[in-house]
């Protein structure tokens, strides 16, 4: 869907926003007023999130297809929205999948389709709004990483790799372009009940309240957000608050 219209003054960008956490948070900013542009790797979800977003919140939500592992795709779609709305001032890095397994039994593919989308993905995007917030002078972009990027786990060899990789390239990032006023942060939830990654669909799911909620990533976004310009929370760790026993 290409339709836009003058909307809200505020602008953000996020990746793999047609569901889970991704769609929580695009969901959160527009109840805040924000003008959102969302993307997902297949037409049939950008349609899906697109079509019940705008029931609520009508054409100030706008989303297109895009591989963040393809850096054309991404650079496109940057320049889609900045064409459309004339600044982005909230990328959320959300794209990313899961695939579980012993390091010797993981292949080639698997291996690079987890790095190119987790991390790749992210880098792209961060390198297309970057020129446009350090012109502007402001803007925040939220790397969702994840507490896998700070602790290891038996299986978790690509996953972790990709994730230890986010949060550090979030926070070079940060120290890149905090001096233009550009803040940057890394999110790390712990489990949150989005039905995520071949481990997830694998589990029993008759009780997962216990788990982090997708509003609950979204809540900590517009908490950072309300923050003074002078202040920056580079780094925020949110788990379930009582996790089984």
């Amino acid at each position: 869907m290409d339709e836009t219209t003058e909307g809200a003054s505020r602008v953000a960008l996020v990746t793999g926003g047609s569901r889970g956490i991704g769609l929580g948070i695009a969901e959160a900013l527009l109840e805040e007023g924000w003008r959102v542009f969302l993307c997902s790797r297949t037409q049939a979800s950008v349609d899906a999130a697109v079509d019940a977003l705008r029931q609520r919140f009508g054409d100030v939500v706008t989303g297109r297809p895009v591989d963040v592992r393809r850096q054309e795709e991404v650079d496109a779609f940057v320049s889609f929205v900045l064409a459309a709305a004339g600044r982005i001032d909230c990328l959320v890095n959300n794209a990313g999948l899961g695939r579980f397994a012993p390091v010797d039994e993981l292949t080639g593919d698997q291996w690079r389709e987890m790095l190119q989308t987790n991390l790749d993905g992210a880098f792209y995007f961060i390198r297309a709004v970057a020129p446009g917030m350090k012109t502007q002078g402001d803007g925040w972009i939220f790397n969702i990483a994840s507490l896998a990027g700070k602790n290891a786990m038996a299986g978790g060899a690509a996953y972790n790799a990709s994730k230890f990789g986010l949060v550090g390239l979030s926070e070079a990032t940060m120290l890149d372009l905090r001096k233009y006023g550009v803040r940057v942060s890394a999110i790390l939830p712990g489990s949150v009940d989005t039905g995520f990654g071949d481990r997830e669909a694998q589990s029993d799911r008759k009780d997962q309240s216990w788990k982090l909620r997708p509003e609950d990533i979204a809540a900590t976004v517009l908490h950072l957000l309300s923050y003074p310009q002078r202040a920056l929370p580079s780094q925020v760790e949110i788990r379930p608050s009582r996790p089984p026993k």
